[in-house]
């Protein structure tokens, strides 16, 4: 096969590939904290890095939905993601953007709420070596939709 059709073949793949990803994305991330994700698109070596933490490894990974799964039952009573939009931004790299709310297992009433970006990055198999996650704001306000509000106007005035 001459060079340039293995090299078209190679960007067909590639391009497959992404598709896929897209595809498992959309399928995987509105009920992660409900059940597990498919890790089949993601290389050995994932590094996942949060506004808290990063870790490197699938097992790591595997471990951080876990986590996401476990801690969404033991402290919410109702918590979404919803998904708005998952699309390839550039040729090594796919862009979800997302909402999370919930309310959580409180005496008071409390919701949270946040907007984030996942950025996928794709090794040149088309897998995903690097997830990045952002957040509209600090985890630190994330935190503070738990405390009632009165508790809340409290620290305001400090």
């Amino acid at each position: 096969m001459p060079i340039s059709e293995r090299q078209t073949a190679r960007e067909t793949d590639y391009q497959a590939q992404i598709q896929q990803n897209i595809e498992i994305l959309k399928r995987d991330l509105p009920p992660l904290f409900e059940r597990d994700i498919s890790y089949d698109i993601y290389t050995k070596d994932i590094c996942f890095t949060d506004p808290i933490n990063t870790f490197h490894g699938k097992f790591s990974y595997r471990i951080v939905y876990w986590s996401l799964r476990f801690h969404a039952q033991l402290f919410f009573t109702k918590i979404a993601l919803d998904l708005h939009d998952v699309s390839q931004t550039e040729q090594d790299k796919i862009e979800a953007n997302w909402t999370v709310r919930g309310s959580l297992r409180l005496p008071w009433k409390t919701h949270i709420f946040f907007k984030g970006n996942s950025s996928y990055y794709l090794n040149e198999h088309g897998l995903i070596y690097k997830h990045v996650d952002t957040w509209d704001r600090q985890p630190t306000e994330v935190l503070k939709q738990f405390l009632p509000e009165a508790i809340k106007r409290f620290n305001e005035t400090l």
